[in-house]
């Protein structure tokens, strides 16, 4: 493979794409820059014919075979117009402006007398996230034209306009960190055209050079259309920022509970914020109680308990404590709910009596540490079991249904049991599940299997706004048919 590293040094880049930019109304600058700009500036750096001097020549009609290459960068950079400025302009440019028929006052330079001034128009300046891009070519370059290609690259000090230094480098891999998600790809259906270099455009910039030489600044490059080839490519995919909800408040207990009583801590945690929230706020919204909510589905606050489970040492005890809101929430609920979340200072009722304390990123416990539970798995296995959503045999169908409402992709396949399937997992007794004065429901552990990793935390269902249900990851070992 040939890899063309490019690095912008100020991290920014400006280049005028079409020829356009001094009319003022360019709204976008050149992204990615094009295959054929870097081309045009490999051919500058050693020049051609008899001007070259530390190579043939021969590597750029090699390079100008090369297909449209596959370019890696930031797909979203920033566009920034620049404003129009004035500069000051030599005698020739004051002379050519006097020969118009134009008097010597108009234009002059404040501050520099009897000096026009004379203004400019820069275009647009573009900054990525990341200031490297990386053109590569599935095809192998001879050792000959790669050394070549090398001393040429080392020549090279800028792309597009003088205030956009560049580093360029080029080697036979590309770096292993590079995002997939973040490549240009040429495709015949692609969203966007990028200029890249065609077979013959050596002896085209040749003909553009000897234009020069001969004309000056009058021949432009609107009178070499031959140079513009075009091709199609797909921008990189956009990531749609889908609202999935997500943890508000992650607390940490000063002692550490048995995990059969589960449900008496989500209910004192439940009680707690919304006293908190009714003292500070007022009456709570209905997703954090559950009572009036006429939202369609099963989308409700939840108040996780977290134990350690998975782990060949794990007990099960509850070390923290969280609190997850729904999709769709407005920001005003969601920071009230956190500050609500965060004044809770002590659990006591039911035999529970501990202080609850913000987490501060301890790395200890780790039951309690965030980075436990959002982790991105395609196995996850329940810490405390499941509560059916009704009664019945678990298959696939009805366990997709679940995962469909905690707001999961549908599982591939599965295992239930009754007992618990991993260290530290915590088996409960069915008045330890069933709250009382309600109908009982079947519950069992379950590990689950997706096709794609999954970010947790990962709760499935009915009793999940209760904390049941709580799957911790796990390596994926071959699946089990469910």
């Amino acid at each position: 493979m040939l890899a063309i590293y490019v690095e912008l040094l100020h991290g920014t880049f400006r280049a005028d794409p079409d020829g356009t930019a001094h009319s003022g109304n360019l709204g976008s600058g050149e992204w990615p820059p094009a295959p054929s700009r870097l081309f045009a500036a490999f051919v500058a750096a050693d020049g051609t014919r008899d001007r070259c001097r530390v190579t043939t020549g021969r590597e750029l009609e090699w390079f100008e075979e090369l297909p449209a290459p596959v370019i890696y960068a930031h797909g979203k950079p920033w566009h920034q117009r620049l404003l129009p400025r004035y500069v000051v302009v030599g005698d020739n440019t004051f002379a050519s402006v006097k020969k118009k028929g134009y008097p010597r006052e108009v234009r002059s330079h404040l501050e520099y007398i009897g000096r026009q001034g004379a203004e400019v128009r820069p275009g647009v300046r573009v900054t990525p996230c990341n200031p490297r891009i990386v053109y590569a070519w599935d095809t192998r370059c001879p050792t000959e034209f790669l050394n070549a290609l090398r001393q040429r690259a080392a020549r090279i000090g800028y792309l597009g306009t003088g205030d956009s230094p560049v580093r360029v480098r080029v080697h036979k891999a590309i770096p292993t960190s590079l995002a997939p998600r973040d490549a240009f790809r040429p495709h015949r259906d692609g969203d966007v055209a990028i200029r890249v270099p065609r077979a013959g455009d050596v002896e085209r910039l040749d003909a553009v050079y000897d234009a020069w030489v001969e004309r000056g600044i009058t021949a432009t490059r609107a009178q070499f259309p031959i140079l513009r080839h075009e091709a199609r490519y797909l921008s990189p995919a956009e990531e749609l920022e889908v609202d999935r909800g997500g943890v508000v408040a992650w607390l940490r207990l000063d002692s550490a509970l048995s995990g059969r009583r589960v449900s008496t801590v989500t209910a004192l945690f439940k009680a707690a914020v919304l006293r908190r929230h009714q003292e500070l706020y007022g009456e709570p919204p209905p997703v954090l109680h559950g009572h009036g909510f006429r939202e369609r589905g099963y989308d409700l606050a939840r108040f996780l308990a977290l134990p350690d489970a998975g782990f060949e040492k794990s007990r099960g005890r509850i070390h923290g404590l969280a609190l997850w809101l729904p999709p769709g929430c407005e920001p005003a609920v969601r920071n009230r709910a956190r500050e609500a979340a965060f004044l809770v200072r002590r659990l006591r009722g039911g035999g529970v009596d501990t202080a609850v304390t913000r987490h501060a990123n301890q790395l200890r416990p780790v039951a309690a540490n965030p980075s436990r539970w959002t982790r991105r798995a395609r196995c996850w296995v329940t810490a405390f079991p499941s509560v059916y959503e009704r009664r019945g045999r678990l298959d696939l169908a009805e366990l997709s249904k679940w995962c469909e409402h905690a707001g999961l992709p549908a599982p591939i396949a599965f295992r239930s049991t009754r007992s618990p399937l991993v260290s530290g997992g915590v088996d409960l007794a069915p008045v330890e599940v069933n709250r009382p004065g309600r109908p009982g429901l079947p519950y069992s552990h379950v590990q689950i299997w997706f096709a794609e990793p999954v970010e947790g935390p990962v709760v499935i269902g009915s009793a999940r706004q209760r904390g049941l249900g709580l799957c911790v990851d796990v390596p994926a070992p071959e699946k089990t048919d469910g």
